[in-house]
């Protein structure tokens, strides 16, 4: 399918992991390496942390407003993790994605479940940590408490289940490699002729024209 400009349509990237995989920091450098890359900005009902800001991280809403959008049925998904709302804007998602810029939803498996049922052509990613162990001690080197550690790692056994739902498995052993190849999963996808048969068929069209 092509945009109204003639150009490839983006794609919607689902990528999940579950707390303290590296999901985020990958993400970033994904967006920071391929042009024609955004990431979702999610709402929440959680308070920021520190180093984060409205409308960059997250927005930021109450209780009212989060249960009002979802009422008026503006979120592509929801969920709450963590005793926290989360959901994405559906809106914004579709027009990026039929201006030809490829979406990252940062989400877990109940919000890609979601997703899914309405961007059935969403390429899913599931992000692995090593070992349970090595999730362990990244948990710890954020600074989390010990209780919402243990949590964490009774939560991520339950994401992992959902490993077979997905499209990709990637390990996280390594932050380099491990991104090298989400870069080769990304640049893959926008050249699969199947995905962008229109935009492809049109270029051909013109390649193969005789006068």
């Amino acid at each position: 399918m092509t945009t109204p400009t003639g150009k490839r349509k983006g794609t919607l990237f689902i990528i999940s992991a579950p707390s303290g995989a590296g999901k985020t920091s990958l993400v970033r450098s994904l967006v920071e390496t391929i042009p024609d890359l955004a990431v979702s900005i999610s709402h929440t009902t959680r308070p920021p942390r520190p180093h984060e800001q409205h409308g960059v991280d997250y927005y930021f809403v109450g209780e009212d407003e989060f249960e009002t959008l979802l009422e008026q049925n503006r979120f592509l998904e929801h969920a709450t993790v963590f005793d926290h709302r989360y959901g994405t804007a559906r809106a914004w998602v579709e027009e990026q994605l039929t201006g030809g810029t490829d979406i990252i939803l940062e989400i877990d498996w109940q919000g890609a479940q979601q997703a899914r049922e309405t961007m059935e052509d969403a390429v899913n990613i599931f992000i692995l940590p090593p070992s349970l162990a090595a999730l362990e001690e990244r948990l710890k080197g954020r600074g989390d408490d010990e209780r919402n550690i243990r949590r964490r790692l009774r939560d991520a056994v339950s994401e992992i289940e959902h490993y077979n739902e997905y499209d990709y498995l990637v390990v996280n052993d390594d932050f380099d490699n491990t991104l090298e190849q989400l870069v080769a999963i990304l640049v893959a996808v926008r050249h699969n002729y199947g995905r962008q048969l229109a935009y492809y068929e049109e270029l051909l069209r013109k390649l193969l024209h005789r006068a």
